[in-house]
């Protein structure tokens, strides 16, 4: 038996049995793109069951995002993983109707129009909350549903300009750098998977029984991760300044060149990490040095403890620092570039990527679920699928239409 067919019987044997913390839940996915999708992804991850609603012959963007192999995108495969795909177009009647009949049995609906666009459809939380009270509708977008730009299309490039992060983010004479992959995205779909599950706890155990909408905006998670930014120009007068890859409140705090040309990156604020560092290096004078004595003192003399150690780095392999470093218990550690990752023991042994069946390539691998349960873990059981692949089942078995009406729907354009 191939490596294939196994793992292909592994998932239909997995994919009969529940699993993870929140199986039973139903959830609709009608965003589009990253940040509503990929709230629906974590959540699918971990036993929910996602309906992920995608337009007629277009589907979702993601669909046609590189990476690319023989005309299929890869990212679709991530972010698609878990969910029964289908279509539907909801600024249609006929959609409109299909779309109600979905929500009174759902849990959890999100979606990231831009505002307006479900109330414009007749989707507004209050009408779908006559048809089903216990729904929790999270809407993701831009810049939130309310206040003077709400109005603005809303990507997750404009939303890191607009939280900051760039301004104190890049070299000191370069310009304010953007992340290389969607940040803001990533990060409000991460708060909207928790304050869904925060609606649904109190709905089930606050003792209201009701569902609410969630409001959620791409720039203002980034934003709330900037902890101390607002209080220090509250109260100092702060405006946090571009420096590298250092940090104004934690020196040395670098990542150093080595002479194989790898990087390594170290922080040791506190004292005792300070002095490991150190004793590792094999310059414990620079302890006692009155530059050096305390984190203050080092973040006022950050560029003449940073030359000391470049060139320390300089003078030595990637390799054998690790190892003084690993056996001296410093705050260290290699910079790693995808393919670094896929040989490392560390990742391997957390399971950290995972063979997943897939309709196109027959497996493909991709990152495992985070975080790791102990009693109720999640699990990827397939890749993201063709374009309403599930309308079938989820029109005819769950909504209990038959073979002409759905046949009339697809040939209408709605499904």
């Amino acid at each position: 038996m191939t490596e294939q067919q196994t793992l292909h019987e592994e998932w239909a044997a997995r994919s009969a049995l529940n699993f993870g913390p929140v199986q039973g839940l139903r959830i609709l996915d009608a965003g589009t793109m990253i940040a509503g999708p990929l709230a629906a992804t974590h959540m699918a991850d971990f036993g929910a069951d996602v309906i992920k609603i995608e337009m007629p012959e277009i589907g979702d963007s993601m669909r046609h995002w590189a990476p690319v192999k023989e005309g299929q995108s890869l990212w679709w495969k991530v972010i698609g993983r878990n969910k029964r795909l289908v279509t539907l177009k909801l600024s249609t009647p006929e959609g409109q109707d299909l779309f109600k009949r979905l929500a009174a049995e759902a849990d959890i609906i999100i979606e990231n129009y831009r505002p307006g666009t479900f109330e414009r459809w007749g989707l507004s939380y209050e009408e779908l909350a006559k048809i089903n009270p216990r729904l929790v509708l999270v809407r993701v977008s831009g810049f939130g549903q309310t206040g003077p730009y709400a109005h603005r299309s809303g990507y997750g490039t404009v939303a890191e300009a607009f939280s900051g992060v760039p301004s104190f983010t890049g070299l000191p004479d370069g310009p304010p750098t953007l992340p290389g992959f969607p940040l803001a995205d990533s990060v409000a779909a991460t708060f909207a998977a928790m304050a869904a599950m925060f609606a649904i706890y109190r709905r089930d155990q606050g003792g209201t029984g009701r569902g609410q909408e969630i409001d959620v905006s791409l720039y203002e998670p980034l934003f709330r991760l900037v902890e101390s930014q607002t209080i220090g120009f509250d109260q100092l007068g702060i405006v946090k300044e571009r420096m590298g890859n250092r940090l104004a409140e934690d020196s040395p705090r670098n990542i150093y060149r080595t002479r194989d040309g790898r990087w390594i990156g170290i922080s040791a604020s506190s004292q005792r990490t300070f002095e490991r560092l150190a004793h590792a290096m094999g310059m414990s004078e620079i302890i006692a040095d009155p530059r050096y004595v305390d984190n203050a003192s080092r973040c006022a003399h950050a560029d003449p403890l940073d030359a000391a150690i470049e060139a320390w780095f300089a003078e030595r392999d990637a390799e054998a620092i690790l190892k003084i470093f690993d056996e001296a218990d410093v705050v260290a550690g290699p910079v790693l570039d995808i393919a670094d990752i896929f040989s490392d023991p560390h990742y391997r042994a957390r399971e950290n990527i995972v063979s997943v069946p897939d309709d196109d390539f027959g497996t493909v691998k991709m990152q495992s679920v985070v975080p790791k349960f102990a009693e109720t873990p999640g699990q990827v059981a397939w890749a993201g699928g063709s374009l309403g692949r599930d309308n079938a089942s989820v029109y005819r078995d769950e909504l209990g239409l038959d073979e002409a009406e759905i046949g009339s729907l697809k040939t209408a354009g709605i499904i």
